[in-house]
């Protein structure tokens, strides 16, 4: 942004610059201290934090995970009185680096202690129009830049995104702010030679930067793919290959990221061939008042969101602009969010929940969003809670963890400060939905003046946009109590008795969305009457079109017009109520078991690590069965204590599934494969389990480094062989060609007879194909009818296509070919002598004439071979047939032959010299019976021709 940033809240504050800077030297000693303590408390055993000092790693040292961080953090704070940016989460390495990270923490304290203000009163100043509640955009605006355009023309300066970028400074960002970076750094785009459709990778952190890309990319008529930002150095191996792997499925040309990340850019484009640069936004903006956007419209492709799970297949889910449109206005329909609701969040902008929920449901509503840092939240859980008082929010939105997170780190004193009467809808999602935590939740923060009605249980995947299913508004959380042996027996969810100790309590996650519906259907994919366990599948306006170059997992998500959610539950009272994922579920005895209770119950055991449990069966080639396997993380290293937590886990599984678990795996920390989301990747797990490879820590950094260069390397050495060898059968195919047609060309100057001549240009044709050992393979060559004449009409790919389907058809046919080939020395006279007739396409008065002489040899009993297309282009799909073709077979009655080439554009593309080696297939349809002359009995040809061409034709092709 160009201009200074604002401050919200207390206009009283002191600006940071007024607070002294802390004493690094009297700080460092404490700091090491808390850090010692927090790693002593985790390794008790160990006793390693007095060997320790400020220059060692937090993680491989220290042994401080994530989850240990935020706990460092949360003592720091309190005991040291100072605050760390959020960046410290992830960027500090040592004890030492978390001394750069320290800021005062009086601007808090401040902020906490002020009352907290009216948003209207708050905001009257900077955008007295953010108090004024707007309609609804009409649904005939239907692309998101529309809606842009659309709230931009009405109210340029109203406030959209409140932006914390770092700690309590704050930034406004308007309508009329999000069209000028967009637009800038779509002018650098498109300055780049971007077209439409093509992919832009975004890895940036939540800040202004990500909406000037994101935003910038649509304006462009790119596609953009958000990326999580880089993680700390000692992950960075798997999160360069898992990025990697996305950008190579989606055939990313750019990537946008930060500038501490464009090193990477060589490793990058190493293993991603398609990628052209990797840049900032800084880089990219320009001001181009010539540059003139594309026009986009509902059918376009709006963003890519790739799905959390495994490195080795991405999955990008295609969004249109119609399905997210449709599902940001059937959520906030269904939720009775209108533009007076002021919505905080933290959550991730690469996600859907944070990117599509909060976001573009800000920009599609217009109602004011207030912005903040995941990290911010990961340091100080209460964070998020000051934010929704300050800003007197009415609706926020998290995943169950960051629930149970506020739980275990809000103080009383946090308690005291927060005034949460004004959260009416407390939105819990993306992950499975605990009972408990919503309970304690709503205990817990009802003398702030939270309401338990406020909490909402949602669900959604990405395949449907983000929304699927909603609760009631008002009407709070609905637990049902349900006999879990009868479901585990049966699929059957029956109510639990009253004195069941032990019932399974299922969290609703509501009513389907307007416009869409959902279903439960069995093995034979019958659909399950109400509280009858099966698969859930759905289907409305906001589902994918699938996902980006992946037919195998395409072949997995559709059932028909139904989409295959993972998830297995059951309906009830017209609600949804989940009990797992069909690809977690395990099958032991006749019976199915759900991992995630068990995992959370094991969590509680001492010396297990919270959120480190991973429950998964795994083949077991002995008994033919499946085998039950706990995968446990933990610090403990003694053996008796190892035991008993063995034992401990045994028991709780015997309890809770009625069988002892067959395998308990205790493991360092980070064995328990997660994630972006923070999701448990039981499938990866199990993989490493029956590889032997649990336990498996994080190679050094350095190591790191030099596994991505080999790997780099390696990539760069395979991309030089394929090159090479494509090379070499380009020059051979074209030595082969340059040799036979010099042939050719002899043979018809000299021959006599175009009979004779055209029988050995076949011959030298198909010998080329031969040579060359190119793959054709030929369907339908029974169709061609014994009776002559016949028209054939063929889609037109490349300039092989005349030559091809020369080999392929009899030697009786001939070629109409455009008029401008006549003039070529030495080819127009072969062609002349081959009998080919040439056509004009310019002149209307002359291309008539053609078309009378080019009848009246089919009246003669001429076969003619035509491409209606009349020229061919570089994309993909049939381009509108020209009608010369049909007249004449109506005219004459003669039969019509389509004929489909499937690979020539591929073999030589327009505007490429070099061909490369493919599969080319000819498929000859059946012949189609002229109805008779006249023009609408040519038209009548034309669209059946045309059909029967798109029918075997590999390539999309859009109606015309």
């Amino acid at each position: 942004m160009n201009e200074p940033e604002t401050q919200r809240g207390d206009p009283g504050r002191r600006a940071r610059g007024n607070v002294p800077a802390p004493d690094l030297a009297i700080l460092a000693p404490r700091m090491l201290a808390t850090v010692r303590s927090v790693a002593d408390e985790l390794r008790p055993q160990a006793r390693l934090g007095a060997a320790l000092g400020l220059d060692h790693s937090l993680e491989r040292d220290y042994g401080l995970d994530s989850l240990a961080r935020v706990e460092l953090i949360a003592r720091i704070d309190r005991d040291l009185g100072v605050s760390l940016r959020e960046a410290a989460l992830t960027e500090a390495e040592t004890p030492r680096d978390l001394l750069r990270f320290i800021i005062p923490t009086a601007d808090r304290a401040a902020a906490a202690a002020s009352p907290a203000p009216a948003r209207g009163a708050e905001q009257a100043s900077a955008a007295p129009t953010d108090t004024q509640e707007l309609p609804y955009p009409p649904d005939a605006v239907q692309t998101l830049l529309e809606v842009f355009e659309w709230h931009l023309q009405r109210h340029p300066q109203r406030v959209l995104i409140t932006l914390y970028e770092e700690g309590d400074q704050s930034i406004d960002l308007s309508y009329a702010d999000l069209h000028r970076d967009a637009l800038a750094l779509a002018a650098g785009l498109h300055a780049l030679g971007l077209e439409r459709g093509d992919k832009v990778a975004i890895m940036l952190p939540t800040g202004h930067e990500f909406f000037a890309a994101f935003f910038g990319a649509l304006v462009a008529g790119a596609v953009p793919v958000p990326l999580y930002p880089p993680a700390r150095p000692s992950q960075l191996e798997d999160h360069l290959k898992r990025i990697t792997g996305i950008m190579r499925n989606a055939q990313a040309r750019v990537l946008v990221t930060v500038e501490r990340a464009k090193p990477l850019a060589h490793l990058l484009r190493a293993q991603v061939e398609t990628l052209q640069t990797v840049s900032t936004v800084a880089d990219l903006s320009r001001n181009d008042p010539a540059f003139a956007p594309p026009e986009i419209v509902a059918s376009d492709v709006a963003f890519l969101q790739y799905t959390s799970g495994s490195t080795g297949e991405p999955k990008g889910v295609i969004l249109t602009h119609a399905n997210l449109l449709a599902n940001l206005r059937a959520m906030w329909r269904a939720s009775k969010v209108s533009s007076s609701d002021t919505f905080v969040s933290w959550l991730p902008l690469y996600h859907d929940m944070g990117l599509i929920g909060a976001c573009l449901g800000g920009l599609t509503i217009g109602f004011h969003l207030v912005l903040m840092s995941p990290l911010a939240f990961l340091a100080r859980p209460v964070r998020w809670l000051e934010m929704i008082h300050r800003h007197r929010a009415t609706v926020s939105a998290a995943p169950n963890f960051a629930y149970e997170l506020c739980l275990a780190k809000v103080s009383g004193a946090d308690l005291a400060a927060l005034d949460l009467s004004c959260w009416r809808l407390a939105f819990n999602g993306a992950e499975p939905v605990s009972p408990d935590t919503l309970e304690r939740f709503a205990a817990r923060f009802a003398p702030c003046g939270f309401q338990r009605e406020a909490l909402t249980p949602v669900y959604g995947l990405a395949e449907s946009s983000v929304g699927l299913a909603f609760s009631p508004v008002g009407r709070g959380p609905w637990i049902d109590r349900v006999d879990r042996t009868v479901l585990a027996r049966s699929g059957v969810a029956a109510a639990a008795r009253p004195d069941d100790a032990q019932p399974l309590r299922i969290v609703s996650c509501g009513l389907p969305l307007p416009d869409h519906e959902l279903r439960v259907v069995g093995p034979g994919g019958r659909e399950l009457p109400e509280r009858e366990q099966g698969r859930v599948q759905f289907c409305g306006p906001s589902s994918t079109q699938g996902y980006l170059n992946n037919p195998v997992a395409n072949q997995r998500l559709f059932d028909g017009t139904w989409l295959n959610t993972g998830d297995l539950g059951y309906m009830a009272g017209g609600e949804l109520f989940l009990t797992g994922r069909e690809k977690d579920i395990i099958i032991r005895g006749g019976f199915n078991i759900h991992p995630q209770e068990l995992e959370t119950a094991i969590a509680g055991i001492a010396g297990v690590r919270k959120g480190g449990v991973a429950v998964f069966a795994a083949s077991d080639a002995r008994s033919g069965t499946e085998r039950l396997v706990v995968l446990a993380e933990t610090r403990v290293r003694e053996p008796a204590q190892r035991q008993q937590m063995v034992q401990a886990i045994t028991a709780l599984s015997a309890t809770l599934l009625g069988a002892p678990a067959d395998d308990v795996v205790l493991a360092p920390p980070r064995s328990v494969l997660k994630t972006s989301s923070g999701k448990t990747r039981r499938a990866a797990c199990r993989e490493l389990y029956e590889q032997g490879r649990l336990g498996v820590t994080q190679r050094a950094p350095w190591r790191q480094w030099g596994a991505l260069a080999a790997t780099a390397a390696a990539a760069r050495a395979r991309r030089a062989w394929h090159t090479g060898a494509r090379l070499a059968w380009g020059l051979w195919a074209w030595a082969v060609f340059c040799t036979l047609a010099a042939m050719a060309l002899c043979a018809v100057l000299v021959l006599t007879g175009v009979a004779r001549r055209r029988r050995v240009t076949r011959a030298l044709t198909r010998a080329a194909i031969r040579l060359t050992g190119l793959p054709v393979r030929v369907e339908g060559l029974d169709r061609l009818p014994s009776r002559r004449p016949l028209i054939v009409v063929a889609n037109h790919a490349s300039y092989v296509d005349s030559i091809l389907l020369g080999a392929v058809l009899p030697a009786e046919f001939s070629f109409a070919a455009k008029r401008e080939l006549a003039s070529v020395p030495l080819i127009g006279r072969a062609l002349r002598r081959l009998g080919v007739a040439f056509v004009e396409r310019f002149d209307a008065t002359q291309g008539v004439e053609d078309t009378r002489g080019l009848e009246a040899r089919v009246r003669a009993g001429e076969s003619m071979v035509f491409f209606p297309e009349g020229t061919f282009r570089r994309a993909s799909g049939l381009q509108p047939f020209k009608l010369g073709a049909f007249v004449i077979a109506a005219g004459t009655g003669t039969p019509l032959l389509p004929v489909t080439l499937n690979g020539t554009r591929s073999l030589l593309r327009d505007q490429a010299w070099l061909p490369r080696r493919g599969d080319v297939r000819v498929t000859i349809g059946d012949a189609i019976p002229a109805p008779g002359p006249g023009w609408d009995h040519a038209l009548e040809l034309r669209d059946a021709a045309r059909k029967a061409v798109a029918a075997s034709l590999s390539e999309t092709t859009l109606d015309v």
